[in-house]
Formats: structure tokens, sequence, C-alpha cells
């Protein structure tokens, strides 16, 4: 085995063996002359990498804090030399990886036995160089660094919203693959659609995505082993730039789903996107009040109907005695007609608390462009369109921004 640990190997990719744009900064411990020797040259050679010393003493007391020791701030990568004292060194390692995260650790050890390579992984190190070290292994490992951190300030940190009908039928999925693709397409805004409908959800067959391998559940099965490579191949691609991950195409109620999953799926989620909006099942599922407890808002959809409006109380009374906030909690009116038989006045005296938004009555055309299979049909500047629009600046225009793409129409967002 060389310098570098299979897990090192693994992880390389294109574009790594460049160094980063601004310095890093690398300190020793305990380590030998000779691979302090080929730091030094290293670090005169990459004028990005800047040494801050090479510490005499392996130091596990507690009363002494890291940044006392190495210095404030704290450098990001520590080389350690395990060969001279490997119990110190691990406990080293584990305690820096314990008290500074974001600090990489490079085990450094003429002992390549994989036991030992494990433990020294299992202490917090992130790559393990066999000495004699050379200058090609050093410069990927500082480049995989460099990519890490770069990565990290090009994440981000997505809103969820979290859609639920009042009722089957409340238009639910029609606004949120609507909002979905007007933020990703008018307003330039990272969005995935998530379908978390166990039973034949419709987000695929709105966006006319529907040959897909995989779905929203399964990937909840796959939590413990979810990276980036395995998180695209769940994802589909929308020509407005909006990105899904469907439902269940045949109705597979039992899942196997751990404890823990939605939220790391939704962690893991926010540092992709911008805005996650979920279509969730009316009847909830653990899995459905797990992103009610994370999402960000929580629009309950409804129409003017009597029995919808008696569902969206016990809603509210529902996701209270769970503990969501009351301000979390949001009352979207579908459908909407001023000259309706239960009024504005009358539905927030129901559901005690004002209506959100409310998005205007045009069901018949709605219908007419989704059968007949017209992207754009009569609604690219409808009211419909406009209000959503509306609603999409609210939440996802820049500051300074000004101006507007074109609409994308009610299914627009439909592929060509």
């Amino acid at each position: 085995m060389d310098a570098m640990t299979s897990k090192g190997k693994a992880s390389s990719a294109p574009g790594q063996g460049l160094l980063p744009n601004e310095p890093l900064s690398l300190a020793g411990i305990c380590l030998d002359e000779d691979t302090w020797g080929l730091l030094t040259d290293f670090a005169e050679r990459a004028p990005l990498v800047a040494l801050k010393g090479n510490f005499d003493r392996y130091r596990v007391s507690e009363n002494e804090s890291i940044a006392e020791w190495l210095g404030s701030p704290i450098p990001d990568i520590c080389l350690i030399d395990f060969d001279k004292d490997r119990r110190s060194a691990t406990a080293v390692a584990e305690r820096l990886h314990s008290n500074s995260p974001e600090t990489a650790i490079f085990a450094v050890s003429s002992q390549a036995q994989p036991d030992l390579i494990i433990q020294s992984m299992r202490s917090g190190c992130s790559e393990y160089l066999v000495k004699p070290v050379d200058r090609e292994q050093m410069l990927n490992a500082v480049a995989r660094v460099a990519g890490r951190r770069k990565e990290k300030k090009e994440t981000y940190k997505a809103q969820v919203l979290a859609f639920v009908g009042a009722k089957g039928g409340s238009g639910v999925t029609t606004l949120l693959t609507q909002m979905g693709a007007l933020l990703a397409k008018t307003y330039s805004r990272k969005s995935l659609v998530l379908d978390l409908h166990p039973d034949i959800g419709d987000a695929a067959l709105y966006l006319r995505l529907t040959k897909f391998k995989y779905h929203s559940f399964e990937l909840l099965e796959n939590t413990d082993r979810l990276d980036a490579e395995l998180f695209q191949s769940f994802v589909l691609s929308h020509s407005s730039g909006l990105d899904l991950i469907p439902a269940p195409e045949n109705g597979e109620a039992f899942r196997n789903v751990p404890s823990g999953a939605v939220t790391q799926m939704l962690e893991f989620m926010r540092a992709r996107y911008e805005f996650i909006l979920v279509d969730l099942p009316t009847l909830m599922s653990e899995e459905s009040l797990d992103v009610v407890r994370e999402c960000d808002q929580l629009y309950i959809v409804t129409v003017a109907e009597v029995a919808a409006l008696r569902n969206v109380v016990r809603q509210i009374e529902y996701f209270t005695r769970k503990q969501i906030p009351q301000d979390r909690i949001r009352v979207v009116l579908n459908r909407h007609q001023k000259r309706a038989l239960v009024t504005d006045e009358q539905i927030e005296k129901v559901i005690k608390q004002k209506i959100f938004w409310r998005v205007p009555n045009q069901y018949a055309h709605v219908v007419k462009t989704i059968h007949g299979g017209d992207p754009t049909g009569d609604l690219s500047n409808s009211d419909v369109t406009r209000n959503l629009n509306e609603w999409a600046a609210a939440i996802g225009k820049r500051p300074g921004e000004s101006k507007k793409k074109e609409g994308l129409g009610i299914l627009g967002l439909w592929n060509r």
C-alpha cells in the first residue's frame, strides 16, 4: 500500500490536484526530520500553504486547550507522527477531532497494516500517509482538503417548504410543481421537489418525468450510505431547472425507513439546494411528521368547501398537539373566488387565523392544459401564473433583482 489509503484514492476526483485559492495552514506534531523536511520543501514550492511549526510532544491533557497549544486559529491541517507513540498519537487525534472538527488530521507512519490504518481513521484522521511521504502524495492529500473546504463554502442552506392538502384534490401537486419551476427558472434558485406520497404521487406525471428507476422511499431506506453519487442517481432534472425525487409508482405501502432517516436526508439535501418543496400525503405518516418538524414553513392547501375547512381545523389542532409552532403553519386557499358561497371572513373565523395566500380559480383551464399536453397552453399569462409568480418572488427574489424572466405557464414546466 502506498502513502494514500484506499479511502483517499477513492475520494480523488478530477481537479483535486489543484491547490486552493486561499492559504491552508499546516502544523506537524512529533514529525521526524525527514517528514518535516519534506513538508518544509513542499510549503516553499506551494506558496498557498503556510506552516505553523512542528510541535515536539504529544499533549493529551484536558487542562490545556487545543488553541493554547497549536495557536489560534487552529491549523487547517495537522500531521501527526504515529510511530513515536501510537497510543498518545491516537489520543491527540481524538481530542483534536473532538475539539476542532474542521481541522483535517493526517496520520503519518511507516506502518501500513490495515488494522492500524482503520484505527487511525476511527480516531479522526482523514488521511494516512505512509513513510517516506513524497511530494505528489502530500499534494493530493492537501488538495482533497482544499476541495472539501471549497465545496463547503459553495453549499446552500435550503428552505424546506412542506405542502399538505386538506383533502384529496385540493391542488397541492399543481401548486408546488409550478412554484418549484418558477423558483428554478424565473428566479434562478436551485430547487427540488420531493414527492413523499407512499403510494403513487403525481409530481413526476405533472412534470412529465415518468421514466425513473428509484423513488423517495428507497432513498429514505438507504440514508446510511448516502453520498453525492447515490443521491444523484435518484434525481430527475426538468427543463425548467427544477429537480425532482419522485414517489413510488406501485403503492408499496410497507416501508423499512430507519429512525432519523428523514432528518438525515433533509440535512443532506439542504446543503445542495436553496429550496426543497415537499409534497406530503393528506394522511400523516411518521415520515411526513418528521418533515413537518424539520420544515421552515408548512402550507396547508384547501378549497372553500365545508369538508376541506373542517379538515384544516383538525390538521391545525393535530400539528399543535405535536408542538409544531403556530407561526410555521400557513393556510393557502386554492381556487379562490371573490363571490364564493363560503366567504374569506367565514373561513378565517373557522380556522382561527388569516389566510396566507389566495390562488385564483381557473380550474377548467388548468385541466384542459394538462389533458391537452400543451406545456404552455392558454395560461402563460393567466391570473394563476401571475399569482404564483408573486408568491415565488416573495420568497425567491434576490435583493436588487428587478428584471423578471418570462412566465412558464401553469404547466409550461412540462418537459418539451
